[in-house]
């Protein structure tokens, strides 16, 4: 026969309230709030040897791939203010800035 509550009693517990979502944490280059698409970008790529990740868009993700090499990602590590010093991010982060956290659009990709 089945039971109609669990033997740990958990049929027993008192209703959960909705938990309150933590605010997420702005794009690491641009600095708005993350809609609900979230790439976690390493910022020093793992096949230099990064480990860690930050939030991003994903527009802001393609951008940053498609100015910088692996090497010159490498050399700038978790230093934001290194990638902003280019003149193309900068004036891409000038650009998005007034934008939706959920816009996207295609990249250029830079002739190597």
């Amino acid at each position: 026969m089945a039971r109609k509550h669990s033997k740990h009693g958990l049929a027993d517990a008192p209703p959960v309230e909705d938990e309150v979502m933590p605010a997420a944490a702005p794009c690491w280059l641009c600095g708005r709030p993350i809609g609900k698409t979230i790439v976690w970008h390493h910022p020093v790529p793992k096949s230099r040897g990064g480990r860690d990740v930050v939030p991003m868009h994903p527009i802001c993700q393609q951008t940053v791939t498609a100015n910088f090499t692996n090497s010159e990602l490498e050399r700038h590590g978790m230093d934001v203010e290194g990638l902003l010093a280019n003149p193309a991010i900068r004036k891409f982060v000038y650009w998005v800035a007034k934008k939706d956290p959920d816009f996207t659009a295609t990249i250029t990709r830079k002739q190597r």
